[in-house]
């Protein structure tokens, strides 16, 4: 049994959380919607701060938005480093799950390592189908030891739990996943439409489709829900749209371009703008 901060307690980290409760592990809670209160049935327990969960916990995991909410959660008034002990040489793990930026995640790790504590990058891919399901793909930055000590903690979340590179390696692997992600999404919406416009029926083109080279999971999910006109966000159009703007941003640091990449960006800002003019 180990003692674990949950921050972030969304239509993610909600999931996750009871998947730590029910394998025995004791949990420290905090979200800035309030703690659910079937985690509290379960035995988490709920705190009104970051700072009070770090306090209490050996690991402390967040689960946030963006990278501006987990710099607030961690460095900000009643954040987590206030609650670190920096002086009992017992080091704590801070692990942060959401999907932030790699160069932001890298400084941040440089600051609990300068205090004594271990930081991991892990975020997640699956939805919240994977997070209901314990069958997120999980992108593990750290060092191998410390990768080594959380690594059942992610297996009682996830079914694809893979150590990618040190502090900042499980960032860029998100975001490798949300350009192909993204751009799969686009494609399979012309190709399904191209082929409605042209006559043939798109659920019979997909079932061919997932028989040959053209199959893959966005096809097989995202595709039958186009067919089906079942618009209802597994994952929210506005956290992917940020996925890519971090996908840019680090690009345009690298010296690099991903035309495709924003391309994509500007279709979603399109879907959004005409979601916002339909209600």
């Amino acid at each position: 049994m180990i003692n674990i901060g949950f921050i972030g307690l969304g239509i993610m980290g909600k999931p996750m959380a009871e998947h730590l409760i029910k394998g025995g592990h004791s949990l420290f809670l905090h979200s800035r919607s309030g703690v659910p209160a079937d985690l509290i049935v379960l035995g988490g327990r709920a705190f009104s701060s970051p700072k009070e969960v770090a306090q209490h916990a050996d690991i402390i995991i967040t689960m946030l938005p963006d990278t501006p909410d987990v710099e607030k959660v961690l460095f900000g008034e009643n954040g987590v480093v206030e609650g670190l002990d920096t002086h009992s040489g017992q080091p704590k793990i801070i692990v942060d799950m959401s999907s932030i930026s790699p160069l932001e995640t890298r400084k941040f790790a440089a600051r609990m390592n300068e205090l004594g504590h271990d930081y991991v990058d892990a975020p997640v891919s699956g939805g919240d189908v994977g997070a209901q399901n314990a069958t997120l793909t999980i992108m593990v930055g750290a060092s191998t030891e410390v990768f080594e000590k959380v690594k059942p903690i992610f297996e009682l979340m996830g079914k694809n739990v893979t150590w990618v590179g040190e502090n900042g390696a499980g960032q860029i692997c998100k975001i490798a996943n949300q350009i192909i992600v993204s751009s799969t999404i686009e494609a399979v919406a012309e190709a399904l439409l191209f082929a409605s416009k042209a006559g043939a029926d798109p659920d019979k083109v997909r079932m061919a489709l997932m028989g040959g080279f053209a199959a893959s999971r966005v096809l097989e999910v995202h595709g039958e829900r186009m067919i089906n006109r079942r618009f209802e966000p597994g994952f929210r159009i506005e956290l992917h749209q940020k996925d890519l703007n971090i996908a840019l941003e680090s690009a345009s640091a690298l010296g690099m371009s991903l035309p495709n990449t924003a391309t994509v960006r500007e279709l979603f800002s399109a879907c959004l703008a005409h979601a916002a003019r339909n209600g």
